[in-house]
């Protein structure tokens, strides 16, 4: 359904079907391979009147979750959006295109040079003032209070966040790495397209997102970096691992950097315990508690799909098993610290 809604969204809280119909039709945006991209022309024209006008809210503390697609980011927004005061985002990269023009990695919006990684440099002046004037505008038109932006590969651009929003808090959402990839190769088969010759999936315009991964991140990580030469022969699933290994040591390096701002969340364990995980979240996040919120997560947050093989090449499994090994060790010191109510 448009926006991501369903009946029993709706049903819940119908006041909420009007800030998810704001959100997707006047700043999320639509990328390559969906229908109706003529809205982007409005999209753009309507940030820049934002960043022309007075700001016309207060941003406090927005919210981002990252990880990689696929894995779980989407119901996890979904449902934050179900509480009170929170206008959701989900994948607003239009509006990220508008504020930076090195910022598109699909080549939906542009086909500028892209940046992976961006820092505290990428955040002029006046990009920090367009930013706090474009989601002022749209806490404004959502009528809500807390912005909650879900966009994964922004986990490889925390310094650039925090250098736009000094308060902004980060949800690291991990998934089991068989699952992960099994989606990712399901949604190109399933949402490819081809168009003027061009091949528009998960990787981009014409390989566009995989080509900045290896040129990019690869490079960063010495034991994939010693088999460049073999990333090109990988097909989806191979290449979903890679995406993978890539954001789950992202995530794992801010956990392990000790900052307060960033929480792990655990899609397994989020699905086992929605009840205890919704009351961590509004914690962490600085959120009133909402019962209709806590109720909703209950009913939606339901056991994952499991998927525990993959046939990966040689050279890449042991790549990949040892970083889920590595993400299962931070994954029970998450739910411990889950337990005790250690969020600040």
């Amino acid at each position: 359904m448009v926006a991501q809604l369903s009946r029993a969204y709706i049903a819940t809280r119908p006041t909420r079907l009007w800030s998810r119909l704001v959100s997707y039709a006047l700043f999320e945006g639509r990328p390559l391979t969906t229908r109706g991209r003529w809205i982007n022309l409005f999209i753009f024209a309507h940030t820049k009147a934002a960043k022309a006008l007075p700001k016309l809210r207060q941003v406090n503390a927005p919210v981002y979750i990252l990880g990689t697609g696929r894995s779980g980011t989407t119901i996890l927004g979904l449902v934050l959006s179900m509480h009170r005061d929170v206008g959701f985002l989900n994948e607003p990269k239009a509006l990220w295109a508008a504020l930076h023009d090195g910022e598109d990695l699909i080549g939906s919006y542009n086909r500028n040079a892209a940046h992976y990684r961006l820092g505290s440099l990428d955040a002029s002046a006046d990009l920090v003032s367009a930013a706090h004037k474009i989601f002022g505008a749209y806490l404004a038109a959502s009528g809500t209070r807390k912005v909650v932006d879900k966009y994964p590969e922004m986990i490889f651009r925390v310094p650039f966040i925090k250098a736009i929003f000094p308060d902004a808090r980060f949800l690291f959402l991990s998934r089991s790495g068989a699952a992960t990839c099994a989606s990712i190769d399901r949604w190109s088969d399933r949402l490819g397209t081809e168009e003027d010759g061009e091949v528009h999936d998960w990787w981009g315009a014409d390989d566009r997102k995989w080509k900045l991964i290896c040129a990019q991140l690869v490079p960063e990580h010495a034991d994939l970096a010693e088999h460049q030469a073999e990333l090109s022969s990988l097909d989806h699933v191979g290449r979903a691992a890679v995406e993978w290994i890539l954001s789950m040591r992202e995530g794992m390096r801010l956990i392990a950097d000790g900052e307060t701002n960033v929480l792990h969340v655990p899609y397994e364990a989020l699905c086992a315990e929605p009840q205890k995980w919704s009351e961590t979240l509004q914690r962490f996040m600085r959120l009133e508690r909402d019962e209709v919120f806590e109720q909703y997560a209950v009913r939606t947050l339901l056991d994952p799909e499991r998927t525990d093989q993959l046939e990966l090449p040689r050279w890449l499994a042991p790549i990949f098993a040892q970083t889920e090994r590595n993400l299962g060790l931070m994954r029970e010191r998450a739910m411990q610290a889950g337990d005790a109510g250690a969020i600040t």
